[in-house]
């Protein structure tokens, strides 16, 4: 029996929703101080499937997400790059963004947008923002609820030149010296536990590591501030821990067929900052006690 689109979202997420009370119910002496919302490379674009991705499909598993994220009010939702997919045109590359932001656009908490290679493969970073709600600067930092949260962005080519146009291989990433000095002062001027986005991955995972990311990993060891780092890229979902710091990759919303190839998440931070990933769809979940 065929499922109207919206009747299916609707089950699955009683489904989600169930599972999800399960987990909670497993230590209910734990309450998050924060929520936050986690989804990456949706690579929504309006042309054929290629391999494993179905570039349409993602709008489809962005609507569940969203409505998953409203049920269940975060502070805020990160996505950790690669909105959409290249096309052969700004102007076509600019409709797919506004079409798949408009579904974005539905989540009810504050939105935040890390750049990923394919954001920008055709587009340049201002007009990526332009169309988005995305923050007016590429990489900044914030806060919410006692903690601190950096967005990075490693869509630099070796030289320092910004990705556009279609004038970078995505295996040359980097963290621009400015970037890392701005870096480290901002984690100076924080007392408060620290959380990192990005989309390129900084731990140790080439090719899909920023060139810098020991560069990088040395100036967030050396606060002692930052807890974890979320990212992308990569499609899969991995771990690792270096110097204390989880280094946590989630796992690709585009790769796969239909809803149940989807994968999203949702982090709770703990009053004493253990970490608590719940991952939904194809999303692994993980549990981090306070270090």
């Amino acid at each position: 029996m065929n499922f109207p689109r919206r009747t299916f979202i609707e089950h699955s997420l009683l489904c989600l929703a169930g599972l999800n009370a399960l987990a909670q119910a497993k230590d209910a002496t734990q309450k998050p101080l924060l929520r936050v919302g986690l989804l990456t490379d949706l690579h929504y674009a309006d042309k054929p499937e290629r391999g494993s991705r179905v570039y349409r499909d993602t709008a489809t598993k962005l609507e569940e997400a969203v409505a998953f994220f409203n049920q269940n009010s975060p502070q805020f939702v990160v996505c950790l790059g690669d909105l959409i997919d290249k096309a052969q045109s700004v102007e076509t590359e600019i409709q797919w963004l506004q079409h798949i932001e408009s579904v974005f656009a539905k989540t009810q908490a504050p939105r935040h947008y890390v750049l990923g290679n394919h954001c920008v493969a055709t587009l340049t970073k201002q007009e990526f923002i332009t169309h988005t709600a995305a923050s007016k600067t590429s990489h900044y930092s914030f806060d919410s609820g006692g903690f601190h949260f950096i967005v990075l962005d490693a869509c630099f080519t070796s030289d320092g030149t910004p990705y556009g146009r279609e004038n970078f291989d995505w295996k040359d990433a980097n963290i621009p010296p400015a970037q890392l000095e701005w870096l480290r002062s901002d984690l100076a001027a924080t007392a408060l536990p620290t959380l990192v986005f990005a989309h390129q991955r900084l731990d140790e995972a080439a090719p899909h590591s920023v060139r810098n990311a020991a560069a990088v990993r040395e100036i967030l060891a050396q606060s002692s501030r930052v807890l974890a780092v979320f990212q992308g890229h990569s499609h899969r979902n991995d771990y690792q821990c270096i110097a204390g710091i989880h280094y946590c990759t989630l796992v690709a919303m585009i790769e796969g067929a239909g809803t149940e190839n989807s994968g999203y998440a949702l982090l709770e931070i703990m009053e004493d900052r253990s970490l608590r990933l719940r991952g939904f769809r194809r999303q692994s979940s993980h549990d981090w006690p306070a270090s």
